[in-house]
């Protein structure tokens, strides 16, 4: 059975087969002895969206990956970036340095921040969905067209990625057929992407979609 390392759009795990295209963590949560999950969902406020391979080098998922013979950090896998982000994960500075570095840009024009790290993973740990303890905001269908390219929200039971004004049901190893934005007409709408994230699509930062993406459009 896969381990319970699959990432939905508000940052819960799952157990699926599906590997998508991006692996992340946020710390260290899972028994390198068992391969389970420990009670904690996190270990660290920086959660981190990673290339699946980096300079060839090699882990044993759920092992022991640390300096030291420790568990390391816990690999954690998303459909795509438009999901990690909606989860709270921002780009990694060491695997994916040039898409950290446009985000940081987007960033500090959306959220008028110098766009420290320590300052990223103070506002997303408060603002996603999984870690915040406020509720989150809705929004009714008609304010849809309002939101950028990539926002993930949640409509009934069911997550849509928005795009190119119409809304792409989400599941774990693709985006199904679009759906115009009238056919989500159940009230209230959440936002799943934390608002911070938002404010950085609108600022022109631009995830990589699943390729599954582009034959549901």
């Amino acid at each position: 059975m896969p381990y319970q390392n699959r990432v939905d759009p508000a940052g819960d795990l799952f157990s699926s087969e599906s590997r998508g295209l991006f692996i992340g963590n946020r710390g260290v949560i899972h028994d390198p002895e068992t391969k389970t999950l420990g009670g904690k969902r996190w270990s660290t406020t920086a959660w981190i969206c990673c290339a699946l391979s980096y300079r060839e080098r090699k882990r044993d998922v759920w092992g022991k990956n640390g300096r030291n013979g420790g568990a390391g950090w816990t690999e954690l896998f998303f459909l795509d970036e438009i999901t990690a982000l909606a989860a709270g994960h921002r780009p990694c500075n060491t695997c994916r340095r040039e898409n950290a570095t446009s985000f940081k840009a987007a960033w500090c024009e959306a959220n008028k921040g110098k766009g420290a790290a320590t300052d990223m993973n103070r506002t997303l740990h408060a603002e996603r969905l999984h870690s915040r303890s406020r509720k989150p905001e809705t929004v009714r269908p008609a304010s849809l067209p309002d939101l950028p390219d990539g926002t993930i929200v949640l409509a009934g039971a069911t997550y849509f990625a928005l795009r190119d004004g119409r809304a792409l049901p989400w599941g774990f190893s693709e985006y199904a057929p679009a759906l115009n934005f009238s056919n989500l007409n159940i009230e209230p709408i959440t936002v799943v992407t934390p608002k911070s994230v938002i404010g950085c699509l609108k600022a022109g930062y631009r995830p990589e979609w699943h390729p599954s993406a582009d034959q549901a459009a």
